[in-house]
């Protein structure tokens, strides 16, 4: 056990613990993330934003706190000896960092930012989307940083150039953790070009939403058994290989649309000239559907995580197949068409 004496510094203090550090800041930070979110919840939302005078803000920096601190100093040294040097160094140090506040403003003003709209993602991966920024000057805007406003201040920046009479796009993203129909977050944008002495920035709250499929289970059991079709008889059985058996081995005369070229591919890769063929009659008599309540897990997450794995195996294979769910059902299909809808229901579900 470590003595009281032994925790102090050999100048005889008591170090502050860790501990007390966080207990201490833990209330601020609580006040001061209320009162971004209550400040956020008041901005409009849009999916187009051009900065004005009204939604732009400036403040000095740390460093800008600094020189001003020095500014000072200079001035009453100047005063005290009646230097006139100093008063010519000091009003030019201040005419430079008035000058620079202007440059820094106008760096934002002025500028056009449109949000190109997110594609779905899987829950777990990062979700990008693009940001186009242009503007209508003939000069070019310089060390302009953006980047998803985050409540634990870990912003992440991209930084760029707009060019003069151009414009420019860049990404940003952000990880959505569960599945679902999720808002774009706040973005920030901000500079200190040229000097650093100040920090000009603006919020801006997107209104697209991005949609967040289940993640898919990772090792997924074999896709479930065929059901007969009315008026058939018999079960369809699943490949060792976790693949509905409506393929056959390729015959001479087999139309080129009922081939399989995906499996062509795979087998062409291993070494292998062997062709599938789709097997209509087979097709005809069974019908492939995923199941909800068939999926052989309690979970309702780890359930829609199995079906997107199921719905992302069947489609890779090429066949038809149909999904139910807890009120609503999606007719057999194929194709991307089919994926994605099938895929924005187990989102919604």
């Amino acid at each position: 056990m470590t003595s009281p004496a032994a925790s102090m510094t050999d100048d005889g203090v008591r170090p502050v613990q860790p501990s007390v550090l966080s207990a201490w800041r833990h209330p601020i930070r609580r006040i001061q993330n209320r009162f971004r979110q209550w400040w956020q919840a008041r901005l409009p939302l849009s999916d187009s934003i051009t900065l004005t005078q009204r939604n732009v803000y400036i403040l000095p920096t740390r460093p800008g706190f600094m020189l001003a601190l020095t500014l000072m100093v200079l001035l009453v040294a100047s005063i005290n000896y009646q230097l006139n040097l100093g008063y010519l160094l000091t009003f030019l140090l201040a005419g430079s960092a008035v000058v620079g506040m202007h440059v820094c403003h106008g760096t934002l003003r002025g500028i056009t930012m449109n949000l190109i709209a997110p594609p779905a993602q899987f829950a777990g991966a990062s979700a990008t989307f693009g940001i186009t920024l242009a503007h209508s000057k003939r000069s070019i805007r310089r060390s302009i940083g953006l980047a998803v406003l985050d409540v634990t201040h870990e912003d992440h920046w991209t930084w760029t150039d707009i060019p003069a009479l151009g414009s420019t796009t860049v990404h940003v993203a952000f990880k959505p953790e569960r599945r679902g129909l999720h808002p774009v977050p706040p973005l920030t944008a901000e500079t200190r070009y040229p000097l650093g002495t100040f920090r000009v920035w603006t919020v801006w709250r997107p209104a697209s939403q991005v949609l967040v499929y289940p993640a898919p289970e990772l090792h997924a059991p074999p896709l479930p058994p065929g059901e007969p079709r009315a008026g058939g008889a018999g079960a369809a059985r699943v490949r060792s290989t976790g693949e509905f058996e409506g393929v056959r081995a390729y015959q001479r005369g087999d139309p080129l649309k009922l081939v399989v070229w995906k499996q062509a591919a795979r087998a062409q890769a291993r070494g292998s000239n062997e062709l599938v063929s789709r097997d209509t009659q087979q097709a005809q008599r069974y019908e492939l559907w995923l199941d909800f309540a068939q999926c052989g897990v309690a979970d309702k997450e780890a359930k829609l995580s199995r079906l997107t794995a199921w719905v992302l195996q069947a489609d890779k294979t090429g066949l038809d197949f149909g999904l139910r769910l807890p009120g609503q059902q999606l007719k057999p299909g194929s194709g991307e068409a089919h994926k994605r809808a099938c895929l924005e229901a187990l989102a919604l579900c």
